[in-house]
């Protein structure tokens, strides 16, 4: 199937659900779910979905599942720290807002009560920050992040804890870095990949390893292929690093790395089918689940060109087989994804490539 018939599918299939299920849906804040980076104010859904969104997957099909609309994000943004989920709630932290790429937001999302609630603000606002849940402590850490727009990493930690809804300092990275991954295995905190300083913003391999019981940093064996703006989950024991890019989204990739801690070594599993950066990822049950992400000419004359994608992707680890689901209703990228029990809830994010324009869309993806 060729590129431009790819992108009319993702439309034929996308914009008219963004209308009519937002509308049904009643919630305040159908109206206003899309703001630009530079000019105050709502804008309507922009006109280059039509050229960039993109749906189709090569994967063999696996049951389709369904998406639904949930409550929108308080204000739309995107660019922020990957969502995780903490004690039945989805948190989203920092990102790009209200025509800033500094913001501290911390918003977190009740499933049952189909809610956001705004929580202690991040202490030093960010965009691109890696976070991970620890969820027999009741913690979660924010680690770095951008100060600038996808650039100027900083090198401070933060731990909230849940109980308190409070943040508290912690040892800062080893070195600055902002789109790193980060995930909890055995009580421990692995960082890997990200980009690093300097006016090159190159990704980097980076991985180190935080212990919460000293608040220490060490470091582990780099990831292979330095990348940033990946996909990265626990499971079983094992880490995987899904896709992600080479310095800039025109450089992506569908390498797919596991990390084994128990001996400090990588492997590599079947590759990503749709190669992406700035997706999102999460586990149910015996699947890892890829939706979402963008990739194209960052450098284009006029702004960056490209595609938004929306497959719904997912790895079956027992079988090193991908498969495809029912695609995203709204392709975005930069946005906040987690899991809650079998349905994974997927937040804000960007509908066209770049960090141009925000969005509050919410859909959940039900699996089945």
């Amino acid at each position: 199937m060729t590129l431009a018939r790819r992108a009319l599918l993702g439309t034929a299939l996308a914009l008219p659900f963004v209308g009519r299920a937002w509308a049904q849906g009643g919630h305040a804040h159908h109206g206003d779910l899309f703001h630009s980076l530079r000019e105050p104010g709502a804008v309507p859904l922009p006109p280059q979905t039509a050229q960039q969104w993109v749906t189709d997957s090569p994967a063999p099909a696996g049951p389709p599942g369904r998406w639904e609309p949930r409550a929108p994000l308080p204000l739309p943004r995107s660019e922020m720290a990957w969502g995780v989920a903490l004690k039945g709630r989805v948190h989203i932290i920092g990102g790009y807002g209200e025509q800033r790429v500094d913001r501290n937001y911390h918003h977190a999302y009740e499933p049952d009560a189909d809610r956001w609630v705004t929580l202690a603000p991040l202490p030093r606002g960010a965009n691109h920050v890696g976070v991970v849940a620890f969820e027999e402590a009741g913690v979660i850490y924010a680690l770095g992040g951008f100060v600038e727009q996808n650039r100027t990493p900083h090198s401070d930690c933060f731990a909230w804890e849940h109980g308190a809804d409070r943040w508290r300092a912690i040892a800062p990275l080893p070195r600055p870095r902002g789109a790193g991954a980060a995930v909890m295995v055995g009580g421990k905190l692995h960082h890997i990949g990200g980009a690093g300083d300097g006016t090159d913003r190159a990704s980097v391999g980076w991985h180190e390893i935080y212990d919460p019981a000293t608040d220490r940093w060490t470091v582990a064996r780099p990831l292979p292929g330095a990348r940033d703006h990946t996909g990265t989950v626990s499971f079983g024991g094992l880490i995987h690093v899904i896709g992600g890019r080479f310095n800039d989204f025109g450089n992506n990739t569908a390498l797919h790395h596991v990390y084994d801690p128990a001996s400090d070594r990588w492997s590599l599993r079947a590759p990503l089918p749709t190669p992406r950066s700035g997706q999102g990822a999460a586990v149910v049950g015996d699947r890892i689940y890829v939706m979402g992400g963008e990739g194209g000419t960052p450098g284009a004359p006029g702004g960056p060109t490209g595609n938004v994608f929306g497959q719904m992707e997912s790895y079956a680890p027992a079988t090193d087989t991908w498969q495809h689901h029912a695609p995203m209703p709204t392709p975005r990228h930069g946005l906040g994804a987690a899991a809650v029990g079998d349905r994974i809830y997927v937040a804000g994010g960007g509908p066209i490539v770049g960090g141009g324009v925000q969005s509050a869309v919410h859909e959940v993806f039900i699996v089945g």
